[in-house]
């Protein structure tokens, strides 16, 4: 009598959990990965003299924004190594790298000696921390991108990978919260010499358990067919920069729709506060309970414009964003930087982070919805981090610039500038809400007769195969 068994087949329930496991496992690691991305921004207020000496307050964070510029000079790099480790070897074993490195950037970090200490070698190893950050990172979010959109259930992309940003935006609430309860329980003399050290400490031990987490993560339905599939004896292509030429359109597409909405968030998450004490001259604790405030609001929109777009479609929703921006950021900006009270700020900022939703809810299904399963990670991951490390690293260096040379008012209508040079993208660019990401979802089409009812096939047949 045979001894062997059937395996069972899985119940819509057990589809369910499983995908609510994986949202879960990967939403909590991209959490810690950019708490510990933001805090550098969130506490560079208080620890910017500690490496940089000078009785200018305005250059000394102009030194820490640069070295936070430079971070996002490697994430092209990271994205390149880790995009194609996360095509060739699966997206779990590179969500698991990515957080090992962060863990020992964050750590660098806090015991970096400050100026008195050693001189410039502090700053050296602040920067040297930055660096394997910007790979760490670089890295990150295509994965993360890649694993929470390929986890989700096909007409539910847009919700599932909405929890990116959630999940972002919860990391840098929990740098400001600690923030704020420091700010509360510290003296500003205590914050500025030893207190900023502690949220660094932390972020490496959060790491370490989200190391743990990481490892227990199931790999995606989609890249498991693509490895195991006709084709998988030969993928010395798969994940390659040759392969990923074949798709330069796409990559081309990733850059341009990154622009604007890179440049936009972070002007209204890192640089705000900064905003709101150096030019509306508003007290440290006042604009950091802004932003606390406005990006809880910010996470908790999120799924509901990812739902959005899975009912309407993804373009809809970026163009609304990409208009939002352009026109509206002069007004916006200016009004924030004349904001007398937290009520006038907080309504402000809120106003601006619900137009940037638009494109922060979905860009990550976008991107991934562009690509094959051989080359979607780097697909993501290199153009989108070469966007951010021309203009989202930059922009709060340029700002503060701006500010420096007296003509604040320019950076206004750089953010705006930015913005239209996207819209034009989301205008010409075609939606890929139904573009199918394996080939069972493809096959799936094909037999259901679907290509005449889901609009133009030619543009969603690159994103749609996995071949």
């Amino acid at each position: 009598m045979s001894s062997s068994a059937a395996p069972p087949v899985p119940t819509p329930g057990d589809e369910r959990g499983k995908r609510r496991l994986a949202l879960i496992g990967g939403s909590l690691g991209n959490l810690v990965e950019w708490y510990d991305w933001f805090v550098y921004a969130s506490f560079a207020i208080y620890f910017a003299d500690s490496f940089f000496p000078g009785d200018n307050p305005t250059t000394q964070l102009m030194n820490t924004a640069g070295i936070f510029a430079v971070g996002f000079l490697m994430r092209p790099v990271g994205g390149w190594i880790l995009g194609r480790a996360a095509d060739r070897h699966g997206r779990k074993s590179a969500l698991t790298l990515t957080v090992t490195m962060m863990s020992v950037a964050a750590l660098l970090i806090a015991v970096a000696p400050t100026y008195g200490q050693a001189g410039y070698f502090g700053a050296l190893v602040l920067l040297l921390a930055r660096l394997l950050q910007g790979m760490s990172i670089g890295g990150e979010y295509a994965a993360s991108a890649t694993y929470l959109t390929e986890a989700s259930a096909r007409n539910r992309r847009g919700l599932g990978s909405s929890f990116q940003y959630v999940s972002m935006t919860c990391g840098q609430l929990l740098g400001l919260g600690i923030l704020i309860t420091m700010q509360h329980t510290l003296t500003t003399r205590q914050l500025e010499s030893w207190g900023w050290r502690i949220p660094f400490v932390l972020g490496a031990l959060f790491a370490v358990v989200v190391f743990w987490l990481r490892r227990r993560l199931q790999e995606t339905d989609a890249f498991q067919e693509e490895a195991s599939g006709e084709d998988a004896r030969d993928d010395s292509a798969r994940g390659t920069l040759k392969a990923l030429w074949q798709y330069r359109r796409q990559a081309g597409l990733v850059m341009a729709l990154t622009l604007g909405g890179t440049v936009a968030y972070y002007t209204y998450t890192t640089y705000l506060t900064k905003y709101l004490v150096g030019s509306a001259g508003m007290e440290k604790t006042t604009a950091t309970l802004v932003s606390f405030t406005a990006l809880t609001l910010f996470a908790v929109l999120q799924p509901f414009a990812g739902m959005l777009s899975d009912r309407i479609g993804r373009r809809p929703l970026l163009i609304t964003f990409a208009v939002g921006c352009t026109v509206g950021t002069y007004p916006i900006m200016t009004a924030l930087g004349s904001a007398s009270s937290y009520w006038s700020a907080l309504g402000l900022s809120l106003l601006a982070l619900v137009i940037i939703t638009g494109y922060t809810s979905i860009n990550a299904a976008v991107k991934a919805e562009l690509f094959p399963t051989r080359v979607r990670a780097l697909g993501v991951a290199l153009p989108y981090a070469i966007a951010n490390a021309l203009f989202g690293g930059t922009a709060e260096y340029v700002a503060l610039w701006f500010k420096n040379s007296g003509h604040e008012t320019m950076f206004f209508w750089y953010v705006s500038g930015c913005a239209l040079i996207s819209l034009v993208t989301y205008v010409l660019m075609p939606d890929t809400r139904d573009a199918a990401l394996s080939r069972a979802e493809a096959e799936a089409d094909a037999h259901a007769g679907s290509d005449a009812d889901r609009g133009d096939p030619a543009a969603a047949a690159p994103a749609g195969s996995a071949r």
